[in-house]
């Protein structure tokens, strides 16, 4: 429950900033006296190392040591009403400086131009970008007990910035689950006197969490880039690559489905949002799915669902079947209120046609539809700007297609060395 409550209370103030209240002296000190300093400090390094994924923990630890300094101060029995006020003016100030401490973000300088408390709501809403690929390498057993006992402290923080900014587009609940019970894992088995096998059976015990962690982390991610539109066309592809003897009414409700969960979660407070929808959206793909093809069976035999919607996610893509040519969408569908699902439907049968293609290339034609209905579906001779636009895809789009396949399916069917040499 007191995790909980801390965790409600960080993430309404991570929001506050975009509502414009990030500064609001009351609204802070109610926390730091909630949490307490130490729960203070271990959620503000796990939110500014998800908002600056990119900084050095040496550039967290200063702005962490600022943040929590002016909170003590501030929030004391007594203290000067303005102090927060004029504390946090300094804190700004010293961000606009040319030898800032603080995290590095090339929107900063932008921030700087403004005054009082546009500048501080112009510095809050910074962040950096989500990684593309986690940096986090746990370290041996032996490692991790090593670094814990020279300084138990130190190890946690550092812990803390690189899984934070590692897995930083995760749900905030799922993050502090698996950091909080990471820290206890190496606490305690770094004591054991069998720490080998306390090590073995607490990852064990860890596993679902791990994988909701990376797995939640991947899908906000792409939520972040995309959006629920894109998400939903990247599962449909997708899922049609993977089983491409399905049809679109199959897998469409799938992909809405999956883009339906993370629209809801990684953002949500609940704690336990992430995991109850994804297992749930696992349930549907098994259900629909896995009497029709032997390796979602085979991923669904397994009572966790957690670990099923991972073994999924990993399948490779199929062989590429033999189909007629896709017929792309008539300038009537184009132009048409369900323009956008008329798209999608092309593109899924684009990708089941070419199962090594990657995801990215279909968002990429995607937005090429959208930016093309936007161009001829309100211009004077709309079949003409259409058919134009589509003389230019049938001649640009099936050599790349055929490229693309050809090295891509190398790729995945190749070890590394062999696709090299190739």
């Amino acid at each position: 429950m007191k995790a909980a409550l801390a965790l409600l209370l960080l993430l309404a103030a991570v929001r506050a900033e975009h509502r414009g209240k990030a500064y609001v002296r009351d609204k802070v000190c109610q926390e730091f006296r909630t949490l307490g300093k130490e729960n203070f400090r271990t959620l503000t390094i796990i939110a500014n190392s998800r908002k600056f994924s990119n900084a050095t923990f040496e550039e967290i630890s200063h702005l962490v040591h600022e943040i929590v300094t002016l909170a003590e101060t501030c929030c004391a029995e007594g203290a000067d009403p303005s102090c927060y006020d004029a504390g946090s003016s300094a804190l700004s100030a010293k961000s606009c400086g040319g030898d800032s401490p603080f995290p590095a973000h090339p929107g900063t300088a932008g921030c700087c131009t403004h005054e009082g408390l546009e500048q501080k709501l112009c510095l809050a809403a910074l962040r950096h970008p989500p990684q593309e690929l986690p940096r986090y390498l746990q370290p041996s057993n032996e490692e991790l007990c090593q670094a814990f006992k020279k300084d138990p402290k130190d190890f946690a923080d550092r812990f803390l910035h690189e899984y934070a900014s590692s897995y930083g587009q995760a749900p905030l609940p799922v993050l502090l689950g698996s950091t909080r019970t990471f820290l206890s894992m190496v606490s305690t088995c770094c004591i054991s006197p069998m720490p080998t096998a306390c090590f073995l059976k607490e990852k064990l015990e860890r596993k679902t969490l791990s994988l909701l962690t990376l797995m939640s982390n991947r899908g906000c991610s792409r939520f972040t880039v995309y959006g629920k539109d894109k998400v939903t066309l990247s599962y449909l592809t997708s899922l049609a690559q993977k089983m491409p003897g399905a049809s679109f009414e199959d897998l469409f409700p799938l992909a809405e489905d999956a883009a339906e969960v993370f629209s809801q979660c990684c953002e949500s407070v609940a704690e336990d949002c992430m995991q109850k929808k994804l297992s749930e959206h696992t349930a549907k793909v098994c259900s629909a799915l896995s009497a029709r093809d032997e390796r979602f069976a085979d991923c669904c035999k397994g009572k966790n669902l957690m670990q099923n919607y991972f073994c999924i996610s990993a399948l490779p893509p199929a062989p590429t079947p033999k189909l007629p040519e896709a017929q792309p969408p008539t300038n009537g569908q184009l132009c048409g209120e369900e323009a956008a699902r008329h798209t999608k439907r092309y593109l899924f049968e684009l990708a089941r046609r070419h199962t090594s293609v990657p995801d990215a290339f279909f968002g990429k034609v995607y937005d090429a539809s959208q930016r093309v209905r936007g161009e001829c579906c309100s211009a004077k001779d709309t079949s003409a700007c259409l058919d134009s636009k589509r003389q230019r895809m049938g001649e640009e789009l099936p050599p790349f297609l055929e490229k693309a396949s050809q090295l891509c399916g190398q790729y995945t069917e190749l070890n590394f060395l062999d696709f090299k040499k190739r």
